[in-house]
């Protein structure tokens, strides 16, 4: 249970995220976590909510690449996560292939991720889709009241970084598995030729 939210506004990307990590019905305090649920890939930012044990295999899975990928669009993206899944079921032997529509065809990680880069702002779905959006996204628990807090003050915020913070605060003051200090991340938005 988490909240990560990204917005993108006059060419300047915004990446931010809770702290709070739960475990079962305990929540540990942020001052004693060292996980700020996002992470530097190459020139991009990910943030990702579900299973905390993804911090773990990410960093594992990262960790043995010589280069770090672009992710700057929706098939660079698309192909990174690929990639991530199969190694997940060939890598991990503790991970299982779990849909949780059992009418899907598609796998399923148990996780969503937010990527900032240079090429935009993307979601991954936990079946591995990749969207593009122009303006802001948010996942986890308080995702709808992140992205009720953007669409009330767009027009009023011009500021990616302010709009951002102010989706994952409403999210900490609102729903219950959400808290802590605000970590944050930029990236400027590439101009296309």
């Amino acid at each position: 249970m988490s909240i990560a939210a990204a917005v993108l506004r006059d060419g300047q990307l915004a990446l931010a995220t809770d702290s709070m990590i739960h475990f079962g019905g305990e929540k540990v305090p942020a001052a004693n976590l060292a996980d700020p649920k996002m992470r530097r890939i190459g020139a991009a930012w990910v943030a990702s909510t579900g299973w905390t044990l993804y911090s773990n295999i990410l960093e594992d899975w990262l960790g043995g690449r010589k280069r770090m990928p672009s992710l700057a669009d929706e098939t660079a993206i698309f192909r990174f996560f690929n990639g991530f899944w199969r190694d997940l079921h060939e890598r991990y032997s503790f991970v299982r292939d779990q849909p949780e529509d059992h009418d899907s065809p598609f796998g399923d990680l148990d996780s969503t991720f937010l990527v900032i880069s240079p090429g935009g702002l993307f979601h991954v779905a936990s079946d591995l889709s990749v969207t593009r959006f122009q303006q802001y996204f948010a996942i986890g628990s308080g995702a709808s009241l992140a992205m009720g807090a953007v669409h009330a003050l767009w027009e009023r915020e011009t500021d990616a970084l302010a709009l951002a913070r102010a989706a994952v605060a409403a999210a900490i003051d609102h729903d219950l598995y959400c808290g802590g200090p605000v970590n944050e991340a930029t990236v400027r938005l590439r101009r296309r030729s």
